[in-house]
């Protein structure tokens, strides 16, 4: 794993070291199992016995399948779930029983280098003797006198951030922590509700936006077209994280309910309404009003009006639900995340109105 700043200055050492699964602190994520009703498991291991299976975080209720990052969009550009976080990883013995072995295995691989030896001894020297720094003094033989009353804990890389970097940048080496106890302060990333929460969020999964259009899939220019969407169409979505450990137990649900619908023409020869698009949610949970006979002469409350003929083509209308997103987790914490989007595109032909010359 990328030796840390600390050790580095401790033994004069700057190098980035690979030991494998065992020391590179951060996990492989496992493949998500398709299920979108009774949950899913995201691994932090290769399976249920890998190095990184007890950082297993579950989800369940509405979750996007087949691990894909889920459907909702932040509407807020500047957050995005963290990258990576420390979580709890193997008790005592079987941390020493992983790390012993691959640090000797590492040892005595062909053609290593002094510098690379004498950093795998330090690491050595950092779990069995007690050598360390001021903020991380070490461990008496991997802390095997108190297995069962704790864990090693090392950082989980996120599979959905895209930027490795970021994925990897939780690489202090694996710490101890009490059962009961809370991670060192200096371990901001470290697991905790809100980043449950926000991992949850990530992996969402929000129900299709295809409003109801009135006239359907065919209009007139200069004819309003009404648009609306019933109660029974959505309602409100919950997706929950929780990582169960002996001596740890978190979870967070996430809840999103829509407020609004947005819809884009497709073209600049249109006008909306009302006119900003923006169409907000009736008392009674549905957006907009159904259009029935009557009412063509009426201002449709949420709707469009096209002005120019889509040709031979159509027009591609957006419609974008804006969902309000709040959580609450363990020990009553909770609270709100950026509101979340998620639309998707119907095609519309628009046509012009043929006139009778008598």
């Amino acid at each position: 794993m990328p030796v840390t700043k600390s050790w580095a200055a401790s033994t004069g050492v700057v190098l980035s070291l690979t030991l494998g699964l065992a020391l590179t602190g951060t996990a492989y994520a496992g493949e998500i199992p398709s299920n979108t009703e009774g949950g899913m498991e995201q691994s932090g291991g290769k399976d249920d016995t890998g190095i990184y299976a007890a950082a297993r975080i579950t989800y369940s209720g509405s979750v996007a399948p087949n691990g894909s990052s889920g459907n909702v969009t932040s509407a807020d550009v500047n957050w995005t779930p963290p990258p990576c976080w420390y979580a709890p990883y193997l008790g005592a013995k079987d941390f020493k029983a992983k790390m012993s072995k691959d640090i000797e295995r590492q040892l005595k691989t062909p053609g290593i280098g002094s510098t690379a030896g004498s950093a795998l001894t330090e690491l050595k020297r950092h779990y069995e003797a007690r050598y360390g720094w001021s903020d991380n003094p070490g461990y008496e033989d991997y802390n095997v006198d108190k297995d069962g009353e704790g864990m090693f804990w090392a950082g989980v890389e996120n599979p959905n951030e895209p930027d490795a970097l970021k994925r990897s940048s939780c690489n202090d080496l694996p710490f101890w922590v009490d059962n009961g106890e809370a991670p060192p302060p200096r371990y901001e990333e470290a697991i905790t509700p809100q980043i449950l929460a926000a991992l949850a969020y990530q992996h969402m999964q929000l129900p299709d936006t295809e409003v109801t259009l009135a006239p359907e899939q065919t209009t007139k220019v200069n004819l309003p077209t009404w648009a609306w969407l019933d109660k029974a169409v959505f309602d409100e979505v919950q997706a929950t994280a929780a990582l169960n450990v002996p001596g740890f137990d978190l979870q967070a649900t996430t809840t999103a309910r829509p407020v609004s619908l947005t819809l884009e023409p497709g073209t600049e020869d249109a006008v909306t309404y009302p006119a900003s698009g923006e169409c907000v949610i009736n008392g009674d949970g549905s957006i907009g009003e159904p259009y029935a006979r009557g009412k063509a002469n009426r201002t449709p409350p949420c709707g469009i009006k096209y002005l120019r003929s889509s040709g031979n083509g159509t027009y591609n209308l957006q419609a974008t639900i804006t969902w309000e997103i709040s959580w609450t987790g363990t020990g009553g914490a909770g609270g709100d995340l950026p509101d979340g989007a998620f639309g998707n595109g119907q095609d519309v032909a628009v046509q012009e109105i043929q006139a009778v010359n008598r």
